[in-house]
């Protein structure tokens, strides 16, 4: 089993030890480089460019930089995708998002961790989850999104939060780490 598909499993994997990631890695270093540095006004050459880069994409789609991430192609966003300044997103897993999501801000969201064990943690390995985040969804500025975690439809993430667990469909979920606080009425 190669280091890729270890971490697709989500099972420890040795980046350090599988020269295809790192080459996957440096590759979508550069073209977040290349990304970041089409001016706004460029927008066809700005949408264009991340519809390439991204693993799939919907027609409409606004990622203001910088954005920064590990491969690109690991990354799913449907229709009608926004994201203000400075998301990061570390996909060693698939991150599938749904139509209609608007991500504030400094945003992380996060698939990669390393485990706690400090052999382990100091040889350099590091396990992935997948992340899912459903239609309709709002996450507010500087919000962590960690490994494994899915977020319902209709959510809105409120600014700060950590989220941990899982979140439903249909809630206004805030705080450190992130709760359900309500639902949201139609």
């Amino acid at each position: 089993m190669t280091e890729k598909e270890k971490a697709y499993a989500g099972l420890l994997y040795d980046f350090a030890g599988d020269p295809e990631l790192q080459e996957a890695y440096s590759n979508a270093k550069n073209k977040c480089f290349e990304f970041n540095n089409i001016p706004p006004y460029q927008k066809e050459e700005r949408d264009a460019f991340i519809k390439q880069f991204l693993g799939k994409t919907g027609n409409v789609i606004n990622i203001i930089s910088p954005f920064h991430c590990d491969y690109g192609y690991n990354i799913e966003v449907g229709e009608n995708f926004f994201a203000n300044m400075n998301l990061v997103v570390l996909d060693a897993a698939k991150v599938k998002i749904g139509d209609n999501v608007f991500i504030a801000p400094n945003v992380g969201i996060y698939t990669a961790g390393h485990p706690f064990d400090i052999e382990q943690r100091n040889q350099g390995l590091e396990y992935a989850y997948p992340v899912t985040i459903g239609n309709n969804v709002w996450i507010g500025a500087q919000v962590a999104i960690l490994p494994g975690v899915t977020i319902g439809d209709n959510t809105v993430i409120g600014a700060g939060s950590v989220v941990t667990k899982d979140i439903p469909a249909g809630v206004l979920a805030v705080g450190n780490p992130c709760k359900v606080i309500r639902q949201i009425a139609e």
